[in-house]
């Protein structure tokens, strides 16, 4: 016995009637005998099984008599009853009502398989002990098909407690605990297949189990069990086939091909008329048939009764069984079914239909994120029907590139292409849009963006077509074309165009409802937005996983590159446990073959964890796996970030010379940029050359050097302070390691720290006035393999953003101008003004003017004071800088590290750049760059310039 303690509690908790009704073999019976048993209620409860010979009204009411005479109570009030010619049902319930109605405490009464009541006549006076029996007797209906009674009163009132078969169904805890009881000890697989495949159905599970019972190989059984099974087969004939109509038998063999059925299929079928009301009254019987939908239009058959349904018309009739496919198919055909059409063309053996079924579906199964279903569907054709038919071939190639293989897709469309000839007129367009999406596919995972421009321009052209707008593919080509663009740009660095192709992308998906195409491209602007803004890159990838686990699209490619930007986001800020997690599922994700783009992603991130892990062997067996990949494509964003890694995980080995001989073989183009010169700064201190590590990184620090990357910068200051140190200037490479932290503290990237750890810098800041104090102590705990602590919670965020018209107010907050001089600088009214000053106080969560720039400082909408720059810097001339570019030849690239920050704060730009290259003057200029064009409000500006300068 399996105790079902959560029915008992329902059965303890249950009404004045409790109705149980369900399929044989649900365990009815045996969970009202248990729960007799585990309350001590036997001798109160009085147990009628109506069985053929109680059909009878009499014996029936005769037999209710002599139950509820045995219980203690009634047998002290239940008058005796003989059987006689004149006794009729309602006088034995008029008389047992009766002799109950003095009834003190509570007796149940059980009656089993009330299905097998007679007359219609036995059902009403059945309801009216139901209605006027005594509040203290309790009874219990246990029944196959739903009880034929007029309950609805009692349902209204609270007194009826109703148990179905979805609540009589086994969890798989209490089928692990059958199976125990039997003696069986299955694995969780087979555990999991046998309770899959039962559906939870108490007898399925227990003939299992007695036929495992001494299974020399249990696991075997588990994967070949179903509705064939012996034990399970005669059971379901005996108790729910046999019970049926010759009709219905026949309607219930000829649409068991189906996975589901509804009225008109099933009179396709059966070429016959009222199919719907025969599976209505099948699944108000309990007849293992189940509604799958609101409407009740739609249904299935429990998987073993399918199973044996299917066997009974293999035996009986098998030569029907392909027309029936055949019947299934071009009725799911007509009523745009394709998935289902093309299932049941397969196992009619209609090449030809199915063939022509998957070309015309596949497009719009990949378009809703359907990959999977497509490559399913493709297997099920034979190579031979393949060679037969050039659009299969087509839709082949297309299937190939989604699950990896590009080799083989090139083989399908190299078959395909000169086959164009052959294709009937009339679907000549269609085969032209498969030929371009699979050439588009093939440039794009080969990285070669002349070729994937000019496939996806042809593909924008074949949308503005009259043939394309015909097949209703026009947006869909339009917004596919626009994606696939968009992720080439972003292998071959064309961020700027790739945002715009790839944000255009997501529009036309949106308008038309295509989440799968917004989703791709949602993964890939977070790889755009990750050289800007690691938190910003972290929250879009985290929205793309997200949507990918809402539509179960958690393995595709696109959802390994966001798992990929996120663990490597991650990595570099130290949260190495999450970051090894997310980049696991890249690599499960994401193969070479698939996308050999993203694979070169895959070994950056995998590269950077080991890194920060202190792996360094493995660091550099990843970084090499990225570059032999990389080597195969036209241009890969990653190549030279990859290439300055692998310098520094040498030069951490002490490696110099093997260093040396890479930096040796690469151009003088990839040596000039800023990564790879920031990894020569690190070669040259490992060779004790600080002078030879300041020349290196000069150009970087200046600007002049091309970074792909500004969060890198914190790497060259980094490299830089220990150069300082080194030549014996601890001022300047102080000043240097705060202008590391200060980059660094925004993203959280510690990561840069560790590539050449600096503990006695780092601690001598920590020392000194710092506004870097927890960010250090994480540094230094990641560098003594300590899990780092979580950092305090910063400044409360906004509670809204800021429009741009309180942006340019807020600026004016630190200066001494009145709300009315303010709103004549920005030339609005005062009343403007101050009601975006209340604006402000509200999002910021503040109530005064100096608290609302306290919080925006903190929150870096405004630049720091000139006091906590001192704090944090001392004055500037105390120290050298450590940039030192001219005055207006260098505006321009001292400001190419700001601008990210000038859409944003334009007011700190001139404080910044004035910072970094110790120059006040320039900024100034910087100031004036981005505050305005006319006369007067760059009078003004000049006006706030030598108020904050003095």
């Amino acid at each position: 016995m399996v105790s079902r303690r959560d029915l008992f509690r329902r059965l303890d908790a249950s009404a004045r009637v409790t109705v149980i009704s369900a399929p044989p073999g649900s365990g009815k019976t045996v969970l009202l005998r248990a729960w007799i048993g585990e309350a001590g209620l036997a001798e109160r409860t009085g147990w009628v099984s109506v069985g053929r010979e109680q059909r009878d009204p009499q014996r029936f009411w005769l037999a209710v008599a002599d139950a509820l005479r045995q219980t203690a109570l009634g047998s002290a009030l239940v008058r005796p009853l003989t059987a006689s010619p004149d006794l009729d049902g309602w006088a034995i319930v008029e008389r047992l009502l009766k002799d109950l109605a003095p009834l003190q405490d509570h007796v149940c009464l059980i009656i089993d398989d009330v299905h097998e009541l007679g007359p219609a006549e036995t059902l009403r006076q059945l309801e009216l002990l139901l209605m006027r029996a005594s509040p203290k007797l309790r009874l219990f209906l246990a029944s196959r098909q739903p009880v034929r009674l007029g309950l609805h009163r009692l349902r209204l009132e609270g007194e009826l407690t109703e148990i179905r078969e979805p609540d009589l169904r086994f969890t798989r805890d209490e089928a692990r605990e059958m199976f125990a009881a039997a003696g069986v000890d299955l694995p969780e697989l087979a555990l999991t297949l046998l309770y899959e495949r039962t559906e939870g159905w108490a007898a399925g599970l227990r003939l299992a189990a007695l036929s495992l019972a001494g299974h020399p190989d249990p696991e075997r059984f588990a994967e070949q069990f179903s509705g064939t099974e012996r034990t399970v087969s005669e059971y379901l004939l005996a108790e729910v086939l046999s019970r049926q109509s010759a009709e219905v038998r026949r309607f219930l063999l000829r649409t068991s091909v189906l996975d589901r059925v509804n009225g008109p299929l099933a009179d396709a079928l059966t070429r016959g008329s009222g199919g719907e009301q025969i599976l209505h009254e099948l699944e108000e019987a309990n007849a293992f048939v189940t509604s799958v939908d609101a409407a009740r239009s739609w249904f299935r058959y429990h998987r073993l009764f399918a199973d044996l349904l299917q066997l009974e018309l293999r035996r009986t009739a098998p030569g029907e069984i392909p027309a029936l496919h055949a019947a299934a198919a071009d009725w799911y055909a007509e009523h745009e079914y394709p998935v289902e059409a093309i299932r049941h063309a397969q196992a009619a053996r209609d090449w030809t239909l199915a063939a022509r079924l998957i070309a015309d579906c596949w497009f719009s199964l990949y378009l809703h994120g359907q990959s999977v279903t497509a490559h399913e569907l493709l297997a099920g054709f034979p190579a031979l029907a393949v060679a037969d038919d050039v659009e299969l071939t087509a839709v082949m190639a297309a299937d190939e590139l989604t699950v990896g293989s590009l080799g083989a897709a090139e083989r399908y469309l190299a078959r395909a292409r000169p086959g164009s000839a052959a294709v009937p007129a009339d679907r000549r367009a269609h085969y032209q849009v498969l030929m371009a999406i699979v050439r588009l596919w093939v440039a794009q995972q080969r990285s070669n963006l002349p070729a994937a421009v000019e496939e996806a321009r042809r593909l924008r052209a074949m949308a503005e077509a009259q043939d394309a707008r015909r097949l209703g593919l026009g947006e869909e080509l339009r917004g596919l074309a626009l994606i696939c663009l968009g992720i080439t740009e972003v292998w071959a660095a064309r961020f700027d165009q790739a945002a715009w192709h790839l944000k255009q992308g997501q529009a036309v998906a949106h308008r038309i409802g295509l989440p799968f195409l917004e989703f791709r491209g949602l993964a890939y602007l977070a790889v755009i937005e990750v050289l800007e803004s690691s938190a910003s890159a972290a929250k879009r990838c985290r929205q793309a996983i997200e949507l990918a686990r809402r539509h179960g699209w958690t393995d595709e490619p696109a959802a390994g590159t966001a798992y990929q930007v996120l663990g490597t986001v991650l990595a570099w800020q130290g949260q190495l446990e999450e970051a090894e997690t997310w980049i696991r599922r890249a690599e499960r994700t994401v193969t070479a073959e698939a996308d050999s783009a993203a694979g070169v992603g895959v070994h950056y991130a995998r590269g950077v964890l080991e890194l920060a892990r202190g792996r360094d062997v493995d660091a550099v067996a990843a970084f090499r796996a990225a570059m032999r990949l990389a080597r195969h494509l036209a241009g890969h964003y990653l190549v030279t970030q990859t290439l300055a890694l692998l310098l520094h995980t040498l030069v951490r080995m002490g490696k110099t010379e093997h260093a040396e001989r890479v930096l040796a073989d690469l151009g003088e183009h990839d040596r000039e940029r800023g990564e790879i010169r920031t990894a020569t700064a690190a070669l040259r201190l490992a060779q004790d050359n600080p002078h030879a590590a300041t020349a290196a990184l000069g150009p970087v620090l200046d600007g002049s050097a091309p970074m792909l990357r500004r969060i890198w910068l914190v790497d060259a200051f980094t490299l830089e302070a220990i150069a300082r140190d080194a030549l014996g200037n601890p001022a300047a490479a102080d000043l240097t390691m705060e202008h590391a932290l200060d980059l660094a503290e925004p993203s959280g990237a510690v990561g840069f720290f560790l590539l050449h750890p600096a503990p006695s810098l780092l601690k001598r800041q920590a020392s000194q006035r710092t506004a870097h104090a927890s960010l250090i102590a994480q540094i230094l705990d990641l560098m003594a393999g300590r899990k780092p602590v979580s950092s305090p919670a910063g400044p409360e965020p906004a509670l809204e953003p800021l429009s741009e018209s309180e942006i340019r107010v807020l600026r004016y907050l630190p200066t001494h101008l009145s709300a009315p001089e303010i709103a004549d600088e920005l030339y609005v009214s005062t009343n403007t003004v101050k009601t975006h000053m209340r604006h402000l106080y509200a999002k910021l969560g503040t109530h005064r003017r100096a608290e609302a720039v306290a919080h925006a400082r903190a929150l870096g909408l405004l630049a720091p004071s000139a006091q906590q720059r001192l704090l944090r810097h001392g004055p500037m001339k105390s120290c050298p800088p450590p940039v030192r570019p001219t005055l207006v030849d260098r505006l321009g690239d001292a400001l190419t590290g700001e601008r990210h920050v000038a859409d944003a704060h334009p007011d700190c730009v001139g404080d910044r750049v004035a910072d970094n290259t110790g120059d006040r003057s320039l900024g100034a200029l910087a100031f004036l760059r981005f505050e305005g064009a006319s006369m007067m409000r760059t009078f003004s500006s000049w006006v706030l310039v030598n108020r904050r300068i003095g």
